[in-house]
Parts: structure tokens; C-alpha cells; sequence
């Protein structure tokens, strides 16, 4: 099958609502041997995963300064998870049980089946505790975790996407997104969880493909994994292997497809076994204490929130926009998908309409965001409880999907509703690939758009300062080649209209004791008058410069920034050599 063209997708029977079974075959070479780099499949993974963990170092900057074993202090999860890897890493070395200790609540102890324990993360991560210190183990792991989030999910769109750059756009919307982000330095035990989503969902579509014992057990071992680092995603994970087997078992039944999804379910037990029997103890007489019902309410998205810009887009100087999302709890998950994530997501489900799984994709984003609002419903920080109803002392919403999903055996410990955003980010990930990808064929450079947008909502000071630096250098790039390469002109006098618009902006925007003019507009307004006034002074020197070429044009750019350079260092009032301070 082709790669060339979404729109030309074979037609296959659809294996469910959510994922189709039109995917992407590999592409023969034909016999021949390529010389390329990344001819080999194996080599295009590699440098995909690289890629997308480099990304996700600078999306969790400044973490990786922390490598070298200390700890940022400002994560309330952070020591726990420590420990937790020491600990596993420690009973390992003395072949005992890291599901108990005497190290807390002594000379007793406790059972740690509900703990953030992370047996999975700890064993593997054993040999970097051991040498190098368990903080050394858990900064290298938040680390990693943004890139092999968003490398999972890519190997997941690429059962749906034909090509790269959708899959890729899909991965990175997923493990780079400002929700997850969050999770890795608040609850990096979430963050890692969530992972496993999308590993799930690419070993259900194998599976349903073609239900041979081999894909069932990656399935089960996919599944299982993710109740050894952490439940809550594993009950998401559950959830979704369901939403994607049940349609396919109960459509064609069959002893073949039966008992692959046994031999999956038996599987994922098996692999996480010790950890369901720990939780079995530790629900026993004198476990542990039952949360207060009212973390159902407290740990909830709101209402317009969830599909509201970042909050971190008052870093940028946005805070107008940054303010649009609310929380009840500021240190839990931003459970937001962002508005460029939101937008590109409506656009994918628009141009893949009619195709396959598009629905089904996104009812799994709406009605995980749905159940993300919890037992009652936010309207602008306000609480609304239609049809209230009382449950084990709580005010509750009947109307709200949440209310009755806690009532579910099994499910009354799922506490945390905005978790359920992560469930809803992969559906998202999956369209918003898909309408990155029609952009790129139609009007590519908008690709570029949407990813400096895209990055807004994750980076701390380094993705700052990077974003910065490439729209800074990328519009002085692209206004000298258009002007080299389609007017045959070398102009010298690209920085200086930089400066002209940079020495506006500042003598607009600042006020107190700094050099200019102490004007202090709002930033956007400092925006479009440095805008306006710098494109009037080049529709100027452009029409003085143009009646020249060669050597007389390259000269009279260079005049005109001399010029510039010398008027705006000789001029103290709105600037001197030294430039305007004051602005952040």
C-alpha cells in the first residue's frame, strides 16, 4: 500500500469504533541495498526515538541540570519516588520483598501495594541507584519519560497514519504536551504510566489484525507493565484494551479471537501478579486509610478550561491568555488539552470524516473529557450540580458520566477524574496527526506554525530562550533568502530594522526607572505599533535601495545601518548604547 496519500486508504472491514485496520505497510527497496543514513527501518526508529527524547529534554529543561544526583525541591512527589527507587533497588540486592518494609511506621511497618512504588521503573533502573544514587535514577527517568511517551504513540499513529510527519505530529502532541509535562515533575509515576497508553493501544490493534498467541502475550505484557509503575494508568490502560477488544469480540465471535484475548488477559496477570497480590494484602485488615470522598471533587477539570490555552503562556508574557485555565488543586495535573492541541484535533476529525476510526478516535477524546470533570461540573471556577444527588456524603451531579462510573466495582478508588484527560490526550494526539499531516500536504509552512505554537505550552526557561532564538534567527533567515534568492539582492540592513522594532517595542512597553520613554502601553498594543512603524521605515529604505543593484544596493543597505546603529546609540532618550532594560 502505498504511503503517498492519506485520502487513497484501502478500505478494510474496521476492527472498532476507535482505531481502523487500514494500516501502513513497509516500503520494499526493491532488493537494493540504500546508502542512506536511515534506509534500514531500524535506523529510522532509532533516530525517531532520539529525536523525540532530545525534544523531550528540552521540554522538561531544566531537569537534565539535575542528572548529576540532586533533586528539584519544589515536587511534593519527588522524595517519595526517590525512595521508592532506592528501596527496590535495595531489597533486589537483598533478594526480599519490596512491597513491605519496616523502614516507615517501624517497628511495624507497612505494605506498599498502594504506594507509588514503581517496581517496574526500579528494578530496571537498579544498576544506575546502585552506582550512582537513587535521585541520579529518577532524574534520568524524568528525563526520558517526554520522549518515550511520545515515541510510543508514534509507533501507535503509524497504524493510522500513512507517512511520517502525521505519526510524528501525533507523538509529539502526546508525550511532549504541557499535560504531560506537568505529570513529569509533579508525579513522575503518572507521567511514565501514561505511556503505557498508547503501547496498549498499538498492541490491541495488532492483536485484533491478527489474534496469533504472540500478540496477545506483547498485549498482556503491555498491560501488566503498567500496573507495575502505576495503577491509576493501568486502570486507563484496562480501560482502553476494552473499548478496543470488546466491539471486535462481540461483532465476529470466534475461538480463535477468544483465546487470544484470554491468553493476553492471563498474560498481563501473570506479569503483574506481585503487585495485584501486594494491593490484595494491603486491602486487608489494617490497610490503609480510604481517601476523603472529596478528592472526587477536588482533583476534577473545569469547564472551559480543559480545552483552554496552557497556563504556561504566561511565561510568555501572555498571562491574559495563561489565566484561561482554572484549577481546584495549582500543584496537580494541568488537565488541559491546549488550544492548539484542541484545534489541530477538530481539524484532523474535519479531513478524516469518513474515514475509519475518526469517530470513534474522537469520542474517546470528548467522552474522556467528559468523565475528566468528575461527579460535578465547573463553569468558570463555579460549582453546578444538576440533578443532585447525595453519594457516601458527597453532593454529586447525576447527569455527570463520572458519578456513575464510580459506582462500577472495582472503580470506587478511582479518585482523581482529571486523570482521565491523559485516556482523552491519546484520541486527540491521533487526530491532531492527522490534520498536521493534511496541512503539510496542502500548506506546509503552516506546520511550522503550529509546532513554535505547539511548543509554547510545554518549555520552562530553556524552551523559552530556544523558541526565542529560532523566531528571532528563522525571520532574518527567511527574509535574506527571499531576497537572495528570488531578487538577487544582498541587504545589509536586516538587523537594523530588527533594532528599529525592538527600540519601539521597548520604549512602549516599559515605564519606571529604565532608559525610554516610559510609555507603558499593554505588550500587544507595543506589538503592532513595532510592527506598523518598522514596515513603514523598510517600505521606505525599499524604495530608495531597489532603484540600485549590485554593489550600489549592498552600499546603501550598509548606510542605512550604520545610520541606524549610530542614531539609536547617540539618542539617550529612547535608548544609548547600552539599550532599554526592564522587560521580561
Amino acid at each position: 500500500m502505498s504511503q503517498q496519500d492519506t485520502s487513497e486508504l484501502p478500505v478494510t472491514p474496521p476492527a472498532s469504533d476507535i482505531v481502523p485496520e487500514a494500516g501502513v505497510t513497509s516500503v520494499s527497496d526493491g532488493g537494493g541495498q540504500s546508502r542512506r543514513p536511515l534506509a534500514r527501518p531500524w535506523a529510522r526508529e532509532v533516530a525517531v526515538l532520539a529525536g523525540f527524547v532530545a525534544a523531550g529534554v528540552a521540554a522538561c529543561w531544566p531537569r537534565a541540570t539535575f542528572i548529576t544526583g540532586s533533586m528539584p525541591m519544589d515536587s511534593r512527589q519527588a522524595p517519595l519516588d526517590v525512595w521508592s527507587l532506592w528501596w527496590v533497588a535495595h531489597q533486589i540486592v537483598h533478594l526480599a520483598n519490596p512491597w513491605s518494609t519496616t523502614h516507615l511506621a517501624a517497628p511495624v511497618g507497612i505494605r506498599l501495594g498502594f504506594d507509588t512504588l514503581m517496581p517496574l521503573a526500579g528494578a530496571v533502573l537498579a544498576p544506575v541507584t546502585l552506582v550512582f544514587g537513587p535521585s541520579a535514577s529518577y532524574n534520568l527517568l524524568g528525563i526520558v519519560t517526554p520522549g518515550l511517551g511520545a515515541y510510543a504513540m508514534y509507533r501507535a499513529a503509524r497504524l493510522w497514519l500513512p507517512g511520517w510527519t502525521g505519526p510524528i505530529a501525533a507523538g509529539a502532541f502526546f508525550g511532549l504536551s504541557g499535560m504531560l509535562a506537568s505529570q513529569d515533575w509533579e508525579h513522575l509515576h503518572t507521567a511514565l504510566g501514561a505511556a503505557f497508553l498508547p503501547l496498549t493501544l498499538e498492541a490491541a490493534v495488532r492483536l485484533r489484525r491478527d489474534p496469533v498467541p504472540r500478540r496477545a502475550i506483547i498485549l498482556g505484557l503491555a498491560v501488566g507493565a503498567s500496573i507495575l509503575v502505576d495503577q491509576e494508568a493501568a486502570v486507563l490502560a484496562v480501560i482502553l484494551a476494552v473499548l478496543l477488544l470488546a466491539p471486535w469480540l462481540v461483532r465476529s465471535p470466534g475461538a480463535a479471537r477468544l483465546r487470544a484475548v484470554t491468553l493476553g488477559a492471563v498474560t498481563a496477570v501473570v506479569v503483574a501478579g506481585p503487585q495485584l497480590l501486594a494491593m490484595a494484602l494491603a486491602a486487608g485488615p489494617g490497610g490503609p486509610r480510604r481517601p476523603p470522598t472529596a478528592n472526587y471533587v477536588h482533583f476534577a477539570a473545569e469547564l472551559p478550561a480543559i480545552f483552554a490555552p496552557s497556563p504556561r503562556l504566561a511565561s510568555y508574557g501572555l498571562a491574559g491568555l495563561g489565566s484561561i485555565y482554572q484549577s481546584h488543586r495549582s500543584f496537580e495535573l494541568i488537565a488541559t488539552f491546549g488550544a492548539v492541541l484542541t484545534a489541530m484535533a477538530v481539524l484532523g476529525l474535519v479531513v478524516t470524516w469518513r474515514r475509519p476510526g475518526s469517530k470513534g478516535l474522537a469520542l474517546l477524546w470528548l467522552g474522556s473529557a467528559v468523565l475528566a470533570l468528575g461527579p460535578t461540573l465547573f463553569l468558570n471556577g463555579r460549582p453546578l450540580v444538576p440533578l443532585a444527588a447525595s453519594w457516601h456524603g458527597l453532593r454529586v451531579s447525576l447527569l455527570m458520566p463520572y458519578t456513575w462510573l464510580i459506582r462500577l466495582p472495582g472503580l470506587s478508588s478511582f479518585r482523581e477524574a482529571d486523570r482521565f484527560a491523559l485516556l482523552g490526550l491519546v484520541g486527540a494526539a491521533m487526530l491532531a496527526g492527522a490534520g498536521v499531516d493534511w496541512l503539510r500536504r496542502r500548506t506546509w509552512p503552516l506546520v511550522i506554525v503550529v509546532a513554535a505554537l505547539g511548543a509554547t505550552a510545554v518549555g520552562e526557561s530553556f524552551a523559552h530562550d530556544l523558541l526565542t532564538n529560532v523566531f528571532w534567527y528563522g525571520i532574518a533567515a527567511s527574509s535574506l533568502i527571499f531576497l537572495s534568492a528570488y531578487g538577487g539582492m544582498v541587504s545589509l540592513a536586516q538587523v537594523s530594522l530588527y533594532g528599529i522594532s525592538a527600540f519601539v517595542l521597548g520604549n512602549t512597553v516599559t515605564s519606571g526607572q529604565v532608559k525610554g520613554l516610559h510609555l507603558g502601553y499593554d505588550p500587544w498594543v507595543g506589538i503592532v505599533l513595532a510592527i506598523v512603524i518598522t514596515t513603514v521605515i523598510g517600505l521606505l529604505l525599499g524604495a530608495v535601495a531597489s532603484r540600485s543593484a549590485g554593489i550600489y544596493f549592498l552600499m546603501i543597505t550598509l548606510a542605512f545601518a550604520v545610520l541606524t546603529s549610530t542614531f539609536f546609540g547617540s539618542v539617550t532618550n529612547i535608548s544609548g548604547f547600552s539599550g532599554i532594560s526592564g522587560m521580561e
